[in-house]
């Protein structure tokens, strides 16, 4: 081998090298960024399973929590890295927003209690005000107040009925 030659591939070796951890990187920041909503959670403890639920999909009870994106249900969000939750898509406050999904931009709605129960939130939305009933159908079923199915990156959330429920208490408590 001649003296180029060595030269060159240690050279294509650092590049590879260099490629690889910048690659790494960037995966560790969008992980980190995916993670962001439990930053306003002090030390990861959950001061109920509601709130447990809304950020990790995960119950204190250990039931299963699972997500259907239409396309089968996915254990804990695959789609998110196994960090799918009800505050990866709509913030840690329920506020929702915009959000890029699959090169998408996507208005993600505000889903704090008093903000879908309002007289307003049914009028902009084309539809009735949210009741408690049609807030369980929205999350287990994808579907608004009028029975239409909700945009796309709603999943279709299967969970026992306590989570629910505590899920929902938890949404009541959001500002």
């Amino acid at each position: 081998m001649h003296g180029d030659d060595r030269q060159g591939n240690g050279r294509r070796w650092a590049f590879m090298i260099g490629a690889a951890v910048l690659i790494g990187l960037v995966l560790a920041g969008v992980y980190v960024a995916l993670l962001r909503p439990l930053a306003g959670v002090p030390g990861g403890e959950f001061s109920s399973n509601g709130e447990q639920i809304f950020f990790t999909a995960t119950s204190q009870r250990g039931t299963p929590i699972t997500a259907d994106m239409g396309g089968g249900p996915m254990m804990g969000g695959m789609m998110f890295g196994g960090s799918l939750s009800c505050a990866s898509c709509h913030g840690p406050d329920g506020r929702g927003g915009e959000l890029q999904m699959m090169g998408r931009s996507i208005e993600v709605p505000d889903i704090r209690w008093e903000a879908l129960t309002s007289e307003e939130h049914g009028a902009e939305m084309e539809h009735e005000s949210y009741t408690e009933e049609t807030i369980r159908q929205a999350i287990t079923q994808g579907v608004d107040p009028a029975g239409e199915p909700l945009n796309w990156p709603m999943p279709r959330w299967s969970m026992s009925e306590e989570d629910l429920d505590d899920l929902i208490e938890y949404l009541k408590t959001l500002e």
